[in-house]
């Protein structure tokens, strides 16, 4: 680890003069706070979540479509006595010519996941789980959107499980109208060698859905509405358990207006996550939320300041379950910096 962050540090020190004009650098800084008061649920836990996140990196343009990028994601969490509570390498090849994009090595989550609904993957994964490990396959046209990837999650050893993620995402638009598709598959498997051997399991979730964007053609800035389906598809192989089927509605709606809005999610069907209990959230990444069978979600939101280089939002957001309505506020604040920006 000591002789990789040395190796790191180095190429970040290094100009970009020393690469005739063909490296870029990037600083990026992600801070949150986020405050769940959850104390009566059965399916989730209160907790405050907390810290700043530092991204450089440098990238070299070999040509106009291939390029390699290195970096390192640090986080500290506010109140730890760890200068660093986790540590990231960043080392990926990317090949970009409209409309392909191909990625492999370790790289930022957000390029291939940033779209996906919360059922997904939850707030928390974007705080801790800062890179996917694998392959990015994208296609992106005016009409049409699509991507396919692989996260190697874990390696097995005597310690470790053998898990990763498989999935893909589609949307296809038409003028305001538009139909969109995400799916992933987790691999769950046991540790090397285990004394009591453990069943292997399948986790499969998609959700097919339409919807329309009015986005920028009225008085709001934001006017984005849909609704559709959700399959969850779970086996527990050793167990014979057989594929147990969750399904349910899922809507979601967008709405702003000069930096002010809301984001509600609503979900009615058969509760998620059904071996919850026994592997939590080693085996699911998605909000347990969605373990009730009736959840909405609303984030009432501020962005303070929203451009190119800085976003800053407050949100207050009111959960509905359990006969319950449980509060959270989070503030997040990103800087991103890059040497092509500034020099415009």
């Amino acid at each position: 680890m000591k002789i990789s962050l040395r190796i790191i540090i180095f190429c970040l020190l290094l100009t970009p003069e020393s690469y005739a004009q063909k490296a870029d650098w990037q600083i990026g800084l992600f801070s949150f706070f986020d405050n769940n008061e959850f104390g009566h649920s059965a399916v989730q836990i209160p907790q405050t979540m907390a810290g700043v996140r530092l991204s450089p990196g440098i990238g070299i343009r070999l040509d106009s479509v291939h390029s390699l990028h290195f970096g390192v994601s640090m986080l500290h969490e506010f109140g730890s006595d760890k200068a660093i509570g986790d540590f990231y390498p960043a080392a990926y090849y990317k090949f970009d010519k409209k409309p392909f994009r191909f990625m492999m090595g370790a790289f930022p989550r957000t390029y291939a996941v940033e779209r996906y609904p919360r059922i997904f993957f939850q707030d928390s994964i974007s705080y801790y789980r800062p890179n996917i490990n694998g392959i990015l396959l994208e296609f992106s046209a005016s009409k049409v959107f699509a991507n396919l990837w692989l996260d190697w999650t874990s390696r097995q050893s005597p310690e470790s499980r053998e898990t990763f993620l498989l999935g893909y995402s589609g949307r296809y638009s038409h003028g305001p109208f538009y139909v969109q598709q995400f799916f992933y598959m987790f691999h769950f498997a046991g540790i090397m060698d285990p004394v009591v051997p453990e069943a292997l399991h399948d986790n499969l979730i998609v959700l097919n859905s339409a919807g329309i964007n009015f986005s920028g053609k009225t008085i709001f800035d934001i006017l984005d509405i849909n609704c559709g389906w959700v399959a969850g598809l779970e086996r527990a192989r050793a167990e014979n358990s057989g594929w147990l089927k969750q399904n349910g509605f899922l809507s979601e709606a967008n709405v702003e207006y000069k930096r002010i809005g809301i984001f509600n999610t609503f979900y009615a069907g058969n509760g998620q996550m059904p071996f919850y209990d026994d592997h939590d959230n080693e085996l699911y990444w998605g909000d347990p939320f969605y373990r009730t069978e009736t959840y909405n979600r609303s984030d009432f939101y501020i962005d303070f300041i929203k451009n190119d280089v800085i976003s800053t939002r407050i949100i207050y957001s009111l959960h509905f379950t359990e006969n319950t309505m449980y509060h959270e506020q989070s503030l997040k604040v990103s800087v991103n910096l890059n040497n092509i920006r500034l020099n415009r």
